[in-house]
């Protein structure tokens, strides 16, 4: 090789590679500089929290059904959608890369869709639901969880993500439904296939595979572990983060792809968790909304966001 080319590759390969150290560290210095903790409105009573494809992360209110977004640069948000009110809050939500949010109305039986950008109220969808839980998306349809009824609801999703009609799909199998809150948490199997949601009563509480085309449901094998108060659900490659919220804490299990089996692999806990209901991801982190399920809600409760690391 000749000498003079030698020198030039090995210049342009230690340039790309001090180039990419300096990505790197840059990232890294971004990453230790975002606040891990940060308020949110007092009163507010957060429960979902969603993160898109950019560093903004919405929260859904149990107050009035208000609509907050934070930047997870600074901490710094605001509303930018308001709810319709006491009656319909908003639980559990999800948001797409067209820029809009799915919501899970709670108490009012609704699902609605709002556009992100503008935060107008696009569609409500009255499905005769108890309690709207959780949301999650696929790719032509979001699910919804139901706490008191052995169903979930589907709104189909166009091409673009625009909604369609709502189907109801009975849940059946090893389904097993309690009195009282009993689906909660929602997400996709690894391979696609299938959804998992939260069964709190079933076996101690656990996991249940969802056949999304008929709604027969198999228990997931989780060993000895259990999900008595499980309640959001979210999946990083066959990564499973189950937050638990009373006992603040999440548990983390290593999935197969398809979902029928997980292992136990960590649990985290922090001192600031004042149970948390669900989990986002973005940069390494992990963030939860405080919903302080312990204390009586009034105007000035304080509530706020925390962040934790990935497993």
């Amino acid at each position: 090789m000749d000498r003079s080319f030698a020198r030039r590759r090995l210049l342009t390969m230690t340039a790309a590679l001090g180039g990419a150290a300096l990505l790197g560290g840059t990232a890294q210095a971004a990453e230790r500089h975002r606040p891990d903790r940060f308020p949110l409105p007092n009163g507010f009573r957060p429960e979902g929290i969603t993160i898109g494809p950019t560093p903004f992360a919405y929260f859904g209110s149990l107050a009035n059904g208000d609509i907050y977004r934070a930047s997870l640069h600074t901490g710094r948000g605001r509303v930018i959608s308001k709810g319709l009110g006491a009656e319909h809050p908003t639980v559990g939500l999800k948001t797409d890369r067209h820029g809009r949010l799915f919501l899970a109305g709670g108490v009012s039986g609704e699902l609605r869709t709002v556009d992100a950008r503008s935060g107008e109220i696009e569609k409500v969808y009255a499905v005769g639901g108890t309690f709207v839980n959780d949301v999650i998306l696929t790719p032509d349809a979001a699910w919804f969880t139901d706490s008191f009824q052995a169903r979930l609801y589907r709104l189909a999703l166009g091409t673009r993500g625009e909604p369609g009609a709502v189907t109801t799909v009975p849940l059946t199998g090893d389904w097993e439904q309690g009195p009282d809150f009993t689906a909660n948490g929602i997400e996709r199997t690894p391979d696609g296939r299938a959804l998992l949601v939260v069964n709190a009563v079933a076996g101690g509480g656990g996991l249940m595979r969802v056949d999304p085309q008929t709604g027969a449901a198999t228990a997931v094998d989780l060993g000895p572990s259990r999900l008595p108060n499980g309640d959001g659900l979210l999946l990083l490659g066959r990564t499973l983060y189950a937050v638990q919220q009373s006992q603040n804490l999440i548990d983390v299990f290593r999935l197969n792809a398809s979902g029928t089996k997980g292992t136990a692999i960590a649990r985290i806990t922090d001192p600031r968790f004042r149970i948390p209901t669900t989990v986002a991801a973005w940069g390494g982190r992990l963030y939860l909304p405080n919903a302080r399920f312990d204390v009586e809600p009034a105007p000035d409760t304080e509530y706020d966001v925390v962040a934790v690391d990935q497993v």
